[in-house]
């Protein structure tokens, strides 16, 4: 995994993982990965997982059964993805209509482009099926 300076790794990481569960890679009450085995996935020590899951775990994302490990909670792929909009509207967009304004750009010019992205997107995926 390839980490930048404009995130906290433990955050980068959390993405990572939120990605998979709204994926469906990852069901609700399935267990994932252990600390040791992501941090070793992802080429981090293992405080930084556990800050990672921990964080998750605040969130109701997953949780802990001790001595067995993490799980992905009960409406867990609910949660991250109400999580990840929250997120995305408060951090990301800001700087999207920032850019859009300065551009004299309007939603509806963005319209096409989008269609475009998940053409390809679902041409990509059906190639890999």
């Amino acid at each position: 995994m390839e980490f930048n300076n404009q995130q906290a790794i433990y955050l980068q990481i959390a993405d990572y993982l939120c990605e998979r569960i709204l994926k469906r890679q990852w069901q609700e009450g399935e267990k994932i990965p252990s600390i040791r085995d992501t941090a070793v996935m992802v080429e981090v020590n293992p405080n930084t997982v556990l800050r990672t899951y921990t964080f998750l775990q605040e969130q109701g994302i997953i949780y802990n059964k001790r001595g067995i490990g993490y799980f992905v909670a009960e409406d867990g792929y609910g949660k991250t993805l109400a999580f990840k909009k929250q997120s995305f509207v408060n951090e990301e967009l800001p700087k999207v209509f920032h850019t859009m304004e300065i551009l004299d750009m309007e939603p509806a010019d963005l319209e096409n482009h989008f269609q475009k992205y998940k053409d390809d997107q679902n041409n990509q995926n059906a190639k890999s099926a």
